[in-house]
């Protein structure tokens, strides 16, 4: 069996390694190419202020490189008598290449470590998730295009309230993605600082550069205290957690409103049947199962940042293992927004609307503030216009004029989508995810065979 990192003369009892341990192997599944990225910066700078012997170093990166080939080709495994992903890339380089690797810990714990895994996976899964962001904004805002003449009622307190359109409801969830895009920009300036070097918390005594693994990780800038570095430990995970958890609010709520009128009550739109189920005993039935569970996904993501805010609340300053519980909600949670996000994306793309709801009689009483307004404009004081209007209503004599002419900045006539495309693209050129590609393909470049 081999010997933890920190392991020396007593060996610690197997069911205290199991409980100590938990999910951890698996979870680290997900920072395995980031932990040998890291390492290779690390050895790099080690080199450069000569804790790594000049001839020591290509052979490291060398066979740095070859581990993260095998996680690049899925050969990668941590093995069931291994802590963590740190200890397993570092067990394979010795075994590879002998005592030279065990150089590559110098100046630096596995809580910086971690930390620098979490930081580059965060990240590259942020640049996979505005991807999926941008397709489902794409597709809201073409409904939304498609549909910006088909009147719907507009609904407040559950009542029918006022004239709407496909086109306004479509491109309300395609503003909104813009402002979780913001959102999540900020949690990328947040996750896209350096707390390498940091070791445990309280730096090194080695002369260590710092700006340097900043660089060839390719991050903005470095977390500077080495105290606030170990800080950021369960706080970037929550500023990120909440970031996701405001894209899942958008589409959980579109999610609601999907199921709601795809019901035969409502008759709004119609869902593909492919994407559809049935029912083991009612033939008729086709259920909005995708958009169900949708709902509910999105409903368990933004319950993500409290759940990490209970793990972390009241820790004291300094790393706790807590922390490593963070992992089991936060590292899975990127897969599940992103299959929220192209499912719907799916689905919008076959969905139809029911463009004759307009002139449904159900909804003649969403024209009642209409035929007030046309008043006011013929010069009738908006009170009294109102008390005109309301008395006709409650006498079964007021009789709808269905037309409507709204002209103002992002109203039916005038949605504006052109603005918010614009927004939309200004808000992700603030992320600049070719920075730190660069920076990255120039670090694996230099570890050549």
């Amino acid at each position: 069996m081999a010997s933890k990192l920190w392991e020396k003369s007593t060996q610690v009892d197997r069911r205290v390694e199991a409980y100590t341990v938990g999910r951890d192997r698996e979870m680290d599944m997900y920072l395995a190419p980031f932990d040998v990225l890291g390492s290779m910066a690390h050895v790099t700078m080690l080199e450069s202020v000569g804790l790594i012997g000049h001839d020591e170093l290509p052979v490291l990166l060398s066979g740095l490189r070859s581990i993260y080939d095998t996680i690049a080709g899925g050969g990668f495994t941590i093995e069931d008598d291994i802590e963590d992903v740190h200890s397993q890339v570092e067990l394979m380089l010795t075994r590879s290449l002998g005592d030279v690797g065990k150089k590559i810990h110098s100046g630096r714990s596995r809580n910086d470590q971690v930390l620098v895994d979490l930081k580059l996976f965060i990240r590259s899964r942020i640049e996979d998730l505005t991807k999926s962001m941008t397709r489902l904004f794409n597709v809201l805002i073409d409904c939304s295009e498609r549909y910006r003449d088909v009147m719907m009622p507009g609904y407040t307190h559950t009542q029918v309230a006022m004239p709407s359109s496909f086109g306004l409801w479509f491109g309300a969830y395609a503003e909104s993605l813009v402002d979780d895009l913001t959102v999540l920009s900020a949690a990328y300036k947040v996750a896209n600082r350096n707390p390498l070097g940091s070791a445990a918390g309280y730096g090194s005594s080695f002369p260590l550069n710092r700006q340097m693994t900043t660089t060839l990780l390719g991050f903005d800038s470095m977390d500077y205290n080495v105290v606030y570095a170990q800080m950021g430990r369960g706080k970037t995970e929550r500023v990120v957690a909440s970031a996701i958890a405001s894209v899942a609010s958008t589409v959980g709520r579109l999610a609601m409103d999907v199921c709601l009128f795809n019901s035969q009550n409502f008759g709004f739109v119609t869902l593909p049947p492919e994407y559809t189920t049935g029912s083991s005993i009612m033939p008729h039935k086709k259920n909005p199962d995708v958009f169900e569970l949708t709902r509910a996904k999105c409903n368990r993501l933004q319950a993500l940042p409290v759940e990490i805010a209970m793990v972390t609340g009241n820790l004291p300053l300094g790393y706790s293992r807590d922390l490593q519980l963070i992992k089991e909600g936060f590292l899975p949670a990127f897969d599940e927004i992103i299959s929220v996000l192209e499912m719907t994306a799916d689905m919008l793309e076959g969905i139809q609307v029911n463009d004759r709801l307009g002139d449904d009689g159900r909804y003649d009483m969403m024209y009642s503030v209409e035929e007030v307004n046309r008043r006011v404009l013929s010069g009738v004081p908006f009170r009294d216009a109102y008390r005109q209007v309301g008395l006709e209503i409650e006498r079964g004599e007021f009789v709808p004029d269905k037309k409507v002419e709204h002209t103002h900045e992002g109203s039916i006539g005038n949605l504006c989508n052109d603005k918010i495309r614009a927004l939309y693209d200004k808000t992700l050129s603030d992320f600049d995810f070719d920075a730190y590609h660069r920076a990255i393909d120039a670090l694996i470049d230099s570890a050549t065979r």
